[in-house]
This record gives C-alpha cells, sequence and structure tokens, in this order.
C-alpha cells in the first residue's frame, strides 16, 4: 500500500498541532520526558510531533499527550485546524 504524499495544509495543521502542544507543556511546566513518560511515547516521539515532523499522529497518542499537559481537545482541535485561540489563554 502507498500512502499519498500530505498536503501542504495537512503539514501546516501539524505544525499548528506540534506547537500547539509544545506551548501546553511549557505552560505547565512539564519537561519532554515527563509529558512523554505519562503519554506512554518516547521522548523522541513527543519530539517530532512538536516540531511537526509527525504531521498525522494517532488518535489515543494525541489525546494521551493533551491529557498530560491539561490541554482539553476542543481546544487542541480549533488550535490545529486555524490557530484561533492560543494555548494559554485556553487552560
Amino acid at each position: 500500500m502507498v500512502r499519498v504524499p500530505l498536503t501542504n495544509e495537512e503539514r501546516e495543521r501539524g505544525e499548528r498541532l506540534g506547537t500547539a502542544l509544545r506551548d501546553a507543556r511549557a505552560a505547565a511546566s512539564r519537561s519532554m520526558v515527563e509529558v512523554a513518560a505519562e503519554a506512554g511515547i518516547s521522548v523522541e516521539t513527543l519530539r517530532k510531533i512538536e516540531t511537526g515532523r509527525i504531521p498525522t499522529p494517532a488518535f489515543f497518542t494525541v489525546t494521551a499527550i493533551a491529557d498530560a499537559v491539561g490541554l482539553p481537545l476542543d481546544t487542541l482541535r480549533a488550535v490545529a485546524e486555524n490557530g484561533a485561540v492560543e494555548v494559554a489563554e485556553a487552560s
């Protein structure tokens, strides 16, 4: 099975998702090691998601990270879709 390349819009959405998660982690004063351990993923996976190198992470991975940093999924969705809400204001 061949994976269809991501569009620019999908890549940008992944970057917004990563930025939102990184900002929420910083606002919660949590380290990458702490968040990755709580979410059950590797630090490298978290780093790749936060930097947009994994623009379409699995849903349960995203929810685990969001839970670890106290970010509601509705807020995360709004930020990832259009960047309209600042994460620090939402928490």
